[in-house]
């Protein structure tokens, strides 16, 4: 004998035990891989969901006062063609605006010195509107939409930029990027946007 005492075993108990302690480690982790997978699914189905049918919009600034207010988000909807009335986004300057779609392609608009619109001859009924001006207008006047195209005004008139200034001009259907349909923020205002 060298002077060594055997090496005891452990007991069953304590092996039983380690064994449950490295199978409740497993499955911890296995729950939280399961649980970044299933995060990461989910972000990138958001992502491509936003990016190729439903974008989410913050508006700034109060050009389609009262439909929209600055810093509301807003849901809008790829592949719908606008129609007069709906509130589209576009891009315009490395920005995205989001104005009204007053007249579409070969319609044509004439404002007066009043800010009374009206498209093809006919006034339009325009309950949006609250207030009306001619604004910053340097187009000739009346105006025909050009073929993919769509005639887009904010609802604020004296102040927007939209398509009565030559700047802006009217909108090509590869500018736009989608119909505001849906508010999703605030909370308190959640619901269709008109």
């Amino acid at each position: 004998m060298n002077g060594d005492a055997p090496a005891s075993r452990p007991s069953k108990a304590l092996l039983d035990e380690e064994i449950l302690r490295r199978e409740r480690s497993k499955a911890f982790y296995g729950a939280v891989w399961g649980a970044v997978r299933t995060l990461l699914v989910v972000a990138a189905a958001s992502v491509l969901l936003s990016t190729f049918w439903l974008p989410v919009l913050r508006v700034y600034g109060e050009s389609m006062l009262p439909a929209l207010r600055d810093g509301e988000i807003v849901l809008a909807v790829k592949h719908s063609e606008p129609r007069r009335g709906d509130i589209v986004a576009f891009r315009y300057n490395n920005k995205l605006l989001l104005k009204r779609v007053i007249a579409v392609s070969g319609e044509w608009v004439d404002i007066d010195e009043n800010g009374a619109v009206s498209v093809n001859g006919e006034p339009l009924d325009e309950p949006y509107a609250p207030e009306k001006a001619l604004g910053n207008c340097d187009i000739t006047l009346p105006y025909q939409v050009p073929d993919g195209s769509f005639f887009v005004m904010g609802d604020r008139r004296l102040t927007s930029a939209d398509s009565r200034s030559s700047a802006v001009g009217a909108v090509s259907g590869d500018q736009l990027v989608g119909k505001a349909a849906l508010r999703l923020w605030p909370f308190a205002a959640f619901g269709k946007v008109n």
